[in-house]
């Protein structure tokens, strides 16, 4: 597969997004709305090596044409609660799997889990369309980030409870959806 599509979908996140998300907690019924602004920066070569010290992972020969960025966002909910989260991540295509890019997605700092997390990633280079699942302590987070054009991305968050190894993942805990757009 050519990486530059893959390559092109993440040049055009790098910027200042806004999103509107609604979050369903299943667990105890509930609907959240929020609001978050994120900046998406590029990764130099050695945030990179960093990136990939930090997951254990061995420097590949092409590291300079890995996708590497820092997000920083800050989120405020509808009830006035605010959070604010930096993080520096990599991916490594490692394969193609029915037409999709496949490989690693590593994080110096997890959502769920304040520590560096190695997770999987599929992208469809047809519908711009990156999935990315990852298994936490309790839950797995299968998030999908859709890049509809170079200023608004659709966004998909379903965590399902962690169910026992080789079992299906059907309970879902939460599931977010979300308008993010370019500023």
């Amino acid at each position: 597969m050519d990486l530059a599509v893959f390559q092109r979908f993440f040049e055009t996140c790098v910027g200042d997004w806004v999103s509107e998300r609604t979050y369903h907690y299943l667990t105890h019924q509930e609907v959240e709305r929020s609001q978050t602004e994120f900046q998406i920066r590029g990764l130099d070569e050695d945030m990179k090596r960093k990136v990939l010290s930090d997951n254990e992972f061995a420097e590949p020969e092409e590291l300079g044409t890995l996708p590497g960025y820092h997000l920083d966002f800050q989120t405020v909910s509808e009830h006035g609660e605010k959070k604010a989260y930096g993080l520096n991540f990599l991916f490594v295509p490692d394969g193609e799997d029915e037409g999709l890019l496949t490989g690693s997605y590593l994080r110096d700092r997890a959502y769920e889990e304040s520590k560096p997390m190695v997770a999987k990633f599929k992208f469809n280079p047809l519908t711009n369309e990156l999935a990315l699942t990852t298994t936490y302590t309790s839950v797995v987070s299968v998030d999908s980030i859709t890049l509809v054009n170079p200023k608004m991305r659709v966004r998909k968050i379903l965590n399902y409870r962690r169910p026992a190894e080789g079992e299906p993942l059907t309970q879902i805990a939460l599931a977010g959806f979300g308008i993010e757009q370019k500023k």
